[in-house]
């Protein structure tokens, strides 16, 4: 299937018959949420059933989006990421309870000789915040990151609550990868998730792969949204006054990069920040996540018992930074009102602005969803909502 859909919405790809709720709901998306340019892929039990992509490449442009179009995903590339420490456990190069000092000996300064592995990967490290920023040439020099942090006294007791890590993901994740394997994450990823899996993902965009990504910019929402199943999500007064306060920990979480780096310096995307400028196509997330729970075209990621690492609960409950209730995994975003996903037993995850990678073993579903269009939403986005509820119907 290609060609013209709705109101002048020229969608491309396929669906699976059964699956074209889902292509109603993308199509939707651009009519009535304010879509620019996107790509959705579903999986179903290793088997592709939905890719589309439609709208421009450039948020601000008029080429169109192609077969090959890739975009920053922002913290949806955390759950990519946190495949690598989770598979390395796997192989028995990582232990989840051991303290993080045990592979990178300077971590331990200023009381976090006990911050355990499992604390980095469910937010519960206590370092979601800096005492200083970093610049934006700082925060990609692969040194000086890994430095901050390892200096950092936890803002809370390591272990007794849970915030969202928003940028210091970035190096406390990527410098225990280096750690324990002498390679940086997104080398690590290239030559042991994507090259065997066939993804289009990277932390560090090759020179050679540049002339497929386009631009990513902020956009607003229509201002009216009625009906056709829009979500219209009107955040609690508490979760705005954190990103207005200078001083809240939730403005100091997301602006641990200050200023704010220019997501389209080609510098900026050939760098490795784990936690904000993975690069992808809807496709290779879908992939990504549908090898995490089963087998596709003969690779699989998890083993059962890793898959229930990912997904079983370890932090839940009001989150120091996000001021709503979340629920973390190893790694990944649990299903909940915070980050609605399909079911229960979903886990993936987010990023700001509206892209989204998630599976769910029961369903066998594996979605991704990526944009060029950021709206202001962290967890939950509209448009990435409107497919997830397409899909759910559809079982």
């Amino acid at each position: 299937m290609s060609g013209s859909a709705g109101a002048g919405v020229d969608v491309r790809g396929t669906v699976t018959p059964g699956f074209e709720a889902v292509r109603d709901a993308f199509v939707r998306n651009f009519e009535q949420r304010g879509e620019r340019g996107a790509a959705v892929t579903v999986y179903r039990h290793g088997r592709k059933v939905v890719d589309l992509w439609a709208g421009t490449r450039d948020v601000d442009g008029t080429e169109p989006w192609a077969v090959d179009t890739v975009q920053i995903v922002r913290s949806a590339g955390k759950g990519v990421a946190a495949a690598v420490p989770l598979l390395l456990h796997q192989r028995g190069q990582v232990d989840l309870d051991a303290p993080v000092g045990t592979y990178w000996p300077e971590f331990k300064a200023n009381g976090k000789e006990r911050v355990l592995v499992r604390h980095l990967l469910a937010h519960r490290a206590g370092l979601a915040a800096l005492d200083g920023t970093l610049t934006p040439e700082e925060a990609v020099d692969g040194g000086s990151g890994p430095r901050a942090v390892a200096a950092q006294r936890p803002l809370w007791e390591p272990g007794t609550d849970h915030g969202y890590h928003a940028q210091t993901y970035s190096w406390l994740v990527a410098e225990l990868v280096r750690r324990v394997t002498g390679r940086t994450i997104g080398r690590w990823i290239a030559e042991e998730i994507a090259r065997p899996l066939g993804l289009d993902f990277w932390f560090g965009l090759p020179a050679d792969e540049a002339h497929r990504i386009g631009r990513i910019g902020p956009v607003e929402p229509p201002v009216t949204e009625g009906g056709g199943g829009t979500l219209r999500v009107r955040p609690k007064r508490s979760v705005v006054e954190a990103y207005r306060d200078p001083a809240s920990l939730t403005r100091r979480a997301f602006g641990a990069i200050d200023p704010f780096p220019d997501e389209n310096d080609p510098a900026y995307r050939a760098a490795e920040l784990p936690a904000s400028n993975g690069v992808a196509t809807a496709r290779g997330l879908a992939r990504c996540y549908a090898a995490m729970i089963g087998e596709v075209d003969g690779h699989r990621l998890f083993a059962p018992a890793t898959l229930t690492l990912a997904r079983t609960e370890e932090s839940a409950g009001p989150d120091r930074v996000l001021v709503v209730n979340t629920r973390f995994g190893l790694g990944y975003m649990l299903h909940g009102p915070a980050a609605p996903l399909l079911a229960p037993g979903s886990f993936g995850h987010p990023g700001r602005g509206g892209s989204l990678g998630f599976a769910d073993p029961e369903a066998g579903i594996a979605l991704g969803y990526v944009t060029n269009g950021l709206q202001k939403g962290v967890t939950a986005d509209p448009r990435a909502q409107a497919l997830v509820r397409a899909v759910r119907s559809v079982l």
